[in-house]
């Protein structure tokens, strides 16, 4: 998944859970910048652990997270 790609998922599940970017960040215990140049593209290969803890703040996995179907 392209990193402009997993900011738009991002954003649309922050969107769909009703989520602020600093409420998110906080959430999954990461640095409002880095959450978002992740949203931006800016990011292009954001950490195993960055998205860990981003999907656990969702309550998802990490295939709903990348839109992975399987």
């Amino acid at each position: 998944m392209s990193s402009v790609n997993l900011g738009k998922r991002i954003k649309e599940l922050r969107s769909r859970y009703r989520i602020t970017q600093d409420k998110l960040s906080k959430k999954a215990d990461i640095p409002f910048s880095t959450l978002a140049k992740i949203e931006a593209g800016y990011t292009p290969n954001p950490s195993m652990e960055t998205l860990i803890r981003i999907a656990d703040a969702f309550g998802i996995g990490l295939d709903e997270l990348t839109g992975r179907k399987k």
